[in-house]
């Protein structure tokens, strides 16, 4: 038969958890934080962020809608001053496609060899992602 030993911990093992004097217990909060999981993938939830966002895809305008896009871009080049309101894709540098972008520019001149617009800020604007002109 075994014999009984005493238990080793016996003297200490009903006695209350000693507490500091000097410091007082941390909350839980923060002792849950020390415990979580360090980001192991640096870049990883901007990678995922990135993938995440939305982008549009180019216009691909009927030929009618083009030609009052014509129209329309002769009318404000006729005025001393051309300014006109744009709404124009512009290409993402990160990703396939882009937004729509809607501003007030003066337009310096229309170059017809780059199919082009050139604005007076230096901004260049390609015919093909105009999707609205409007005189301002």
């Amino acid at each position: 038969m075994k014999e009984e030993q005493p238990n080793k911990y016996g003297d200490i093992i009903n006695l209350p958890r000693p507490a500091s004097k000097r410091h007082p217990p941390m909350p839980l909060a923060k002792r849950a934080a020390q415990f979580s999981p360090f980001a192991a993938l640096t870049g990883y939830e901007d990678a995922v962020r990135e993938s995440a966002r939305i982008t549009l895809p180019p216009p691909n305008l009927a030929d009618d809608e083009q030609e009052l896009l014509d129209r329309s871009l002769q009318q404000v080049m006729a005025a001393p001053s051309p300014q006109a309101v744009l709404t124009y894709f512009l290409a993402d540098a990160y990703k396939d496609g882009g937004r729509y972008v809607t501003r007030t520019a003066v337009i310096k001149r229309l170059d017809s060899v780059h199919q082009q617009l050139l604005l007076e800020d230096g901004t260049h604007i390609d015919l093909s992602h105009i999707v609205r002109i409007q005189p301002a």
